[in-house]
């Protein structure tokens, strides 16, 4: 699997372009800004669905770049779409508008899109809907692990118990490819 990382806007959200050589399809996890920058690394593939690990506006700026491709959400984070207070975007003087996702995300669920396939993991805690994505021995994180930190608990939604308790669950991960929403990647 061919993992492109895409650093996007002001906070430098990696946005993560996932595909298999053969296929002309490809995932899109957090593509948070700069749509054209994406939208170019795709280099001629098409989005087969775009993934979000949360909500917050600096993780979805750029959903506007895929009319019509599915979008998935955990529940609990779907009202910070349409909603630029939850998102935190109103507060970053972010107006972007933002679609309201089409498909939810549940604990365990697998995913099979593009020819690979995703397992969620539910990790509250930056969030009440964290998500995380494992895919063989790698794992997205979004903003719930980073290199030596996790993200923060006190926006809106965030818990700091539920946060030990999903950084405990990924503990359990050991010796796979950690790539979270801002910050280098790294091995947990």
């Amino acid at each position: 699997m061919n993992i492109d990382i895409v650093p996007v806007g002001a906070l430098q959200t990696n946005c993560y372009i996932l595909s298999l050589p053969e296929r002309d399809d490809a995932v899109v996890i957090d593509p948070g800004a700069e749509p054209e920058r994406i939208l170019a690394r795709l280099g001629g593939k098409k989005a087969a669905a775009v993934l979000l690990t949360h909500g917050h506006y600096d993780h979805t700026g750029a959903l506007g770049a895929f009319p019509g491709v599915p979008v998935y959400i955990h529940p609990h984070d779907a009202p910070m779409l349409t909603n630029p207070q939850l998102s935190m975007a109103a507060y970053a003087g972010d107006r972007t508008k933002r679609d309201v996702a089409t498909l939810p995300l549940a604990e365990g669920q697998v995913l099979k899109l593009a020819g690979i396939v995703l397992q969620v993991l539910h990790t509250p805690g930056h969030t009440r809907g964290s998500v995380c994505f494992s895919v063989g021995t790698d794992i997205f994180t979004g903003d719930t692990l980073f290199d030596g930190d996790y993200g923060r608990t006190d926006l809106p939604g965030g818990s700091e118990r539920d946060m030990r308790e999903s950084i405990r669950r990924l503990m359990a991960f050991t010796g796979h490819h950690a790539y979270p929403g801002h910050d280098s990647n790294m091995i947990i």
